[in-house]
């Protein structure tokens, strides 16, 4: 079918002039002079034979532009997000934003796994807490502890998570109770103590227990040195339980009492709506939710 359109470039200018209700804000966003831009209105106004802007102290829309203004940036948009898709469907580089600990502790491990069913997508990991900016950075997918409510972005939960207690087969031979924790050192995360998210020591005691006096605590800046501290015996961890998969499946560390700590928080996988389609991002998907199915149906 024959599409009978005037400029591109002309159309593009009338977009963000309606955007902007201003010919010099558009000529700066289209890098020209705004002398350039009213020549390209003008000659879209003979295009179609009708005036499209009324001039004056003030820039108004006439009633046919401001009909058609809308649907012009809707389609600009379309376009836009066309030609990104396929920008990035002939990319072979993945780039990935994904929590330190968790990159190092779950990711990491399993990226072999991935490279071998997919050898021509390359991972490249940001590893990084701070929350993605999809419209200025470049980043393709984002992994995040969160309760998933992400605006306007795509967001899938990787597995459910829980909170629970480790240490040692050594330590763990001589606890039955809950009262035999107070024997031993507790390992704490300070993070705790500006982040809700991060598992407290003091809280979960006063929930079992109001009364539950602490002899001894243990403070790392880390939960990554938490885990490592539990690992050489210095005392018992309070920790989410896909941080430390690897070491319940070595035995290196048990989990005790046969406690398990329900959490508001999970692992989401989080990337802009328009790009789900995208081979990379949906075999990069389709791959971590494998994954986490795995480990969700084992009990350790």
């Amino acid at each position: 079918m024959s599409r009978r359109l005037p400029s591109l470039n002309a159309l593009r200018a009338f977009e963000s002039v309606s955007r902007h209700r201003s010919f010099a804000r558009a000529a700066e966003e289209l890098n020209v002079t705004p002398a350039a831009v009213s020549q390209l209105i003008k000659q879209l106004e003979n295009h179609f034979g009708i005036n499209l802007f009324e001039r004056g102290k003030t820039l108004i829309l006439s009633p046919s532009a401001l009909t058609v203004a809308p649907l012009i940036t809707d389609a600009f948009d379309r376009l836009a997000h066309a030609v990104e898709q396929l920008r990035i469907d002939n990319t072979s580089t993945l780039i990935v934003s994904a929590p330190p600990v968790f990159a190092a502790r779950w990711l990491i491990p399993k990226l072999d796994n991935f490279q071998t069913q997919h050898p021509n997508i390359e991972i490249r990991l940001l590893a990084t807490k701070r929350m993605v900016d999809f419209a200025r950075e470049d980043v393709d997918v984002a992994i995040r502890f969160s309760t998933g409510k992400h605006e306007n972005l795509y967001s899938e939960q990787l597995m459910p998570e829980d909170i629970i207690l480790v240490a040692t087969p050594t330590l763990a031979d001589n606890m039955s109770s809950t009262a035999d924790l107070l024997k031993h050192t507790l390992l704490k995360d300070d993070a705790s103590e500006y982040d809700p998210a991060v598992p407290d020591w003091t809280d979960w005691l006063a929930s079992i227990n109001p009364s539950s006096e602490v002899l001894r605590i243990r403070h790392f800046s880390d939960v990554n040195l938490v885990i490592q501290a539990a690992i050489a015996g210095l005392g018992i961890a309070l920790v989410w339980r896909s941080l430390v998969v690897a070491e319940l499946q070595s035995g290196r560390l048990v989990a005790l009492l046969n406690i398990s700590i329900p959490t508001r928080h999970a692992y989401y996988l989080v990337a802009p709506k328009h790009t789900q389609s995208i081979n990379k991002i949906s075999s990069f998907r389709r791959w971590l939710l494998t994954q986490s199915a795995q480990e969700d149906s084992l009990s350790y």
